[in-house]
């Protein structure tokens, strides 16, 4: 989930990043109760105005920063527009499986799925680009996979929520480095290409009269409108104050910080939540985090994961 440059600028700077980052992960890590309380919600209708709310937002931070104008000639650009659509589906299939694990009591599944993706971050790098790991990576990455296959057993079946969460987001962020476009500009782009399908799926449901928002439904609720207009803070101001903070930190400093808002969801999903937390799958978590404390060690060694 981490882009950032080698070597992060001293004083203010690099405290305004630390800022935003934390933000960023902060609020990612409370994700889970805003996905709760729209549980009742079909996952596809929530992730449809998570796209279309969030167009209006990222446009006007992108037109205050000053960015719009160059956003547009994107447009004259079919190359990028088909990668742009591509990365868009991708988010979006991520979206929509951790809204409906969340909502089915599978929260912890979604944690292990974030804790093992930086691991998958690292295998995408080996097989598509051809980075050679060291020896730590890949006792890391034997570790996880233990520990997937501990959770597999436990589970009884594959933990396929994780591994989805973490293959669409792991393959979303290979993708986007193709992007030729910044952070902001390239995730504008990403909702403006789908919000027409977005758009389309909200209109059908008032038709049918089976949506939650602004009285398009027999079940709808001031509550349930409210919930959905808010999508759009809740997707893209984490992610925009996300990309400022990694500009501004090192990229071990971002390697360490993203740990944050799995955790967070890990000990809601167990201590709020209630989700059925065995001995079993404590182990199972125990060899993920040990495969992390040996990739993020090899930050501090000069070598990038």
């Amino acid at each position: 989930m981490t882009t950032a440059q080698a070597a992060a600028p001293a004083g203010p700077g690099r405290y305004r990043g630390f800022a935003f980052a934390f933000s960023a992960y902060l609020l990612w890590g409370f994700l889970p109760f805003y996905m709760k309380a729209v549980a009742h919600i079909s996952p596809y209708e929530v992730v449809a105005h998570r796209v279309l709310w969030s167009v209006p937002i990222t446009a006007a931070i992108l037109l205050a920063l000053g960015g719009f104008s160059g956003f547009l000639t994107v447009f004259r650009q079919p190359r990028t527009l088909a990668m742009g659509f591509l990365t868009a589906s991708l988010i979006s299939v991520n979206w929509a499986i951790y809204v409906w694990a969340i909502g089915s009591g599978r929260a912890l599944e979604s944690a292990l799925g974030y804790f093992i993706n930086p691991l998958v971050n690292v295998a995408l790098g080996t097989i598509f680009l051809g980075e050679r790991l060291t020896r730590a990576q890949v006792f890391a990455v034997a570790l996880a996979v233990f520990g997937v296959g501990l959770m597999t057993v436990e589970s009884g079946g594959l933990p396929w929520v994780s591994l989805a969460l973490a293959l669409s987001f792991g393959v979303y962020g290979y993708l986007k480095k193709t992007l030729p476009i910044g952070p902001t500009e390239g995730f504008l782009l990403e909702v403006v290409l789908i919000s027409p399908l977005a758009m389309i799926y909200i209109g059908w449901l008032a038709f049918m009269g089976t949506g939650h928002f602004a009285g398009t439904g027999a079940v709808t609720t001031s509550s349930d409108t409210l919930l959905l207009a808010a999508s759009g803070l809740v997707t893209a101001v984490p992610l925009i104050l996300f990309v400022y903070g990694a500009r501004l930190l090192r990229y071990s400093t971002i390697g360490l910080m993203q740990y944050m808002a799995p955790s967070m969801i890990f000990l809601t999903a167990v201590f709020v939540f209630h989700e059925p937390f065995s001995v079993g799958k404590l182990i199972a978590f125990m060899f993920i985090w040990a495969a992390l404390i040996v990739y993020t060690a090899t930050m501090f060694t000069g070598r990038k994961a």
